[in-house]
């Protein structure tokens, strides 16, 4: 996708050049290798193109606006070959005959520079952050296509919600749609907002004024179809409606915490709630499709048109600045209190896994035109859920995001060096230490080792109330020379060990158990108790 072989044999035309160049620029950027066949063979260039210099600065003066491409000649044995460097446009480039292209690929995987339509330069502005469509007037709708019951659920919707913006609530109608933006003035006239039709339009002003608005709740078991429910009314009524939907399908499960018991829903209903108002915040307006919410036997599905903004993956979702396609529209859900007000939505939806000690949200099925988070079915895991407890009324606060996720990986990785936490979470280097410290003091990891080579386990206690002191001790890096110290260290943890202990600890058969056993009593260090089966090796 980010390069372009083109042949100068005959003397490539420059019109040719500065569509190949605008097109990477409003793509990814990349490179155009001029005298290369399409095969990749160097054929050489023409006397035409020969000055790089005249090259960059022609480029520059027929492109709208200008883009600056290096330009260097790279002599090979066969010929001469013309690179030309072209830099990602943070905004949408054409030629100066006003050609606006881009690369895409073709059925046979090969790239091509195509032409971009209305809709497509207004997504690719949404996602560089230079158009908030959310915002945009629309022109032929009026404040009469706003649906009164919908300004009663909205206001019903701010007095629920604790986070909300309660001091919109004293303002008139009007006022509030102002202040929402659901209105603006064009041509004198107060005029409703993309935003403010989708939350407060009637259905069927949304049908006409916004055809691709739609969402779909559907339940699978097997290949049985058992809902399929399609919505088109405003934002707020649907999202209650899906709500609805939703709950009689979501169990509960009762778990045991300590002296209490609690009931856990196999998915979590914040995490669920944040996550469709962000696929409705965050989805492509411009684009057919739907938002559409699916539970199957492996779990939840929620997806969306519209992949993710610029700068944002599914490797730096939880570390990168928060920013959306719809700005305005995301401004209103977290006013009224239905999204976080922070804008780190995306961690209410991790937490929604990590604190049951379930599988992490997956976002692999998204790409450059649809997102989509997965979250499978999974029991919660109790001892996990403890553990938090207790640290959470020891300390008198929930663990961040960032410990969580640490935690979680201790729990399924069992033992993890400082280079692979800090890779897996992508946090820097002074607030991994810091996090890890403090995890360390409260007792609920461990660290051995020193610098880059430090690793980390689940502190004892943990794998002590798992039954699993064994497991535990053998996280020591276990060789020979320290075979002694590993069995007084699990003689600790248990308080006492027998040779099955130490054969399932080290690996070792009977007769080797025993001898590491003999050379402990002989040391004075350990001292047996009982006979027989029930002989038991504690230490002194």
């Amino acid at each position: 996708m980010s390069v372009e072989f083109t042949s100068d044999a005959q003397s490539l035309p420059d019109t040719d050049i500065l569509e190949a160049v605008v097109a990477l620029a409003n793509t990814d950027g990349g490179t155009v290798y001029l005298g290369v066949e399409d095969n990749g063979t160097p054929t050489g260039l023409h006397r035409n193109h020969r000055d790089s210099t005249g090259l960059a600065a022609m480029t520059a003066n027929r492109t709208v606006p200008s883009i600056s491409v290096r330009t260097q000649i790279i002599d090979t044995e066969e010929s001469s070959v013309m690179e030309i460097k072209v830099p990602k446009s943070p905004s949408v480039v054409s030629t100066k005959s006003g050609k606006v292209l881009h690369r895409l690929l073709k059925i046979d995987g090969t790239p091509e520079s195509v032409p971009m339509y209305p809709y497509e330069i207004a997504t690719r502005l949404s996602d560089l952050g230079r158009l908030d469509i959310s915002a945009q007037p629309i022109p032929d709708a009026t404040p009469n296509d706003f649906d009164a019951v919908e300004r009663n659920r909205l206001r019903r919707i701010i007095r629920s919600y604790r986070s909300s913006d309660h001091n919109l609530l004293e303002l008139a109608d009007d006022e509030l749609e102002k202040a929402l933006r659901f209105t603006t003035t064009l041509n004198g006239e107060t005029v409703p907002t993309l935003t403010g039709l989708l939350m407060l339009g009637k259905e069927e002003a949304l049908q006409r004024f916004i055809p691709t608005h739609e969402a779909a709740f559907q339940v699978l078991v097997g290949t049985e179809v058992r809902v399929n429910q399609s919505y088109h009314g405003p934002l707020l009524q649907i999202i209650e409606q899906i709500n609805d939907m939703f709950t009689p399908w979501n169990s509960s499960t009762e778990l045991s915490v300590g002296l209490f018991s609690l009931m856990v829903p196999e998915f979590d209903e914040n995490a669920f709630r944040e996550a469709i108002v962000n696929a409705f915040g965050h989805r492509d307006y411009t684009l057919l499709g739907r938002v559409r919410i699916q539970l199957d036997d492996y779990g939840l599905t929620i997806s969306n048109p519209g992949g993710f903004v610029e700068g944002i993956n599914i490797h730096n979702l939880l570390t990168a600045e928060p920013h959306g396609r719809n700005p305005c529209l995301m401004d209103a859900l977290k006013r009224t209190g239905l999204a976080e007000r922070t804008g780190r939505g995306i961690d209410r939806i991790y937490e929604g896994a990590l604190h049951f000690g379930r599988p992490l949200p997956d976002y692999s099925a998204s790409n450059e035109r649809n997102v989509s988070v997965f979250q499978q079915r999974s029991a919660p895991d109790a001892l996990f859920v403890q553990m938090l407890a207790e640290e959470q009324e020891r300390s008198g606060k929930g663990l961040s995001i960032n410990a969580l996720l640490i935690l979680n990986m201790l729990k399924n990785d069992r033992r993890c060096s400082y280079d692979a936490l800090q890779e897996a979470l992508d946090i820097n280097n002074q607030r991994l230490r810091a996090i890890l410290g403090q995890l360390a003091e409260s007792g609920l990891i461990e660290g051995s080792g020193a610098g880059g080579r430090r690793t980390f386990t689940l502190g004892s206690r943990i794998y002590k109330r798992r039954g699993k002191a064994i497991e535990y001790v053998r996280q020591s890096d276990i060789d020979r020379i320290r075979y002694q110290e590993l069995i007084l260290k699990l003689s600790s943890e248990q308080g006492s060990i027998t040779k099955n202990d130490v054969m399932n600890l080290l690996h070792l058969d009977a007769n080797q158990a025993y001898y590491q056993l003999s050379k402990l009593i002989q040391a004075g260090k350990i001292s047996k108790i009982g006979s027989g089966r029930n002989t038991r090796y504690a230490r002194k």
